[in-house]
């Protein structure tokens, strides 16, 4: 799930939800609410985070394993 990795990622760069809601110009509590499932972020905020974190947003969503398990690669698109 993605509030799982988002905290996972965040957790181990070694920064606070406060750390993470200055980055993103957002608040606390909406920062907090993407870690607890109760807010889903917009695809803006979405790509800000994987940069933040220099991540690709398909790890992000936890699509990865999808991607790997189908083997398809940027080339193929």
């Amino acid at each position: 799930m993605f509030s799982k990795r988002l905290r996972e990622v965040r957790m181990k760069c070694g920064l606070t939800q406060q750390n993470m809601a200055d980055k993103l110009e957002i608040s606390l509590n909406a920062y907090q609410k993407y870690e607890q499932s109760e807010r889903s972020p917009s695809l803006d905020c979405l790509v800000k985070i994987a940069d933040i974190f220099d991540v690709s947003l398909d790890y992000l969503l936890c699509r990865d394993s999808f991607i790997q398990s189908h083997a398809i690669s940027s080339g193929e698109f």
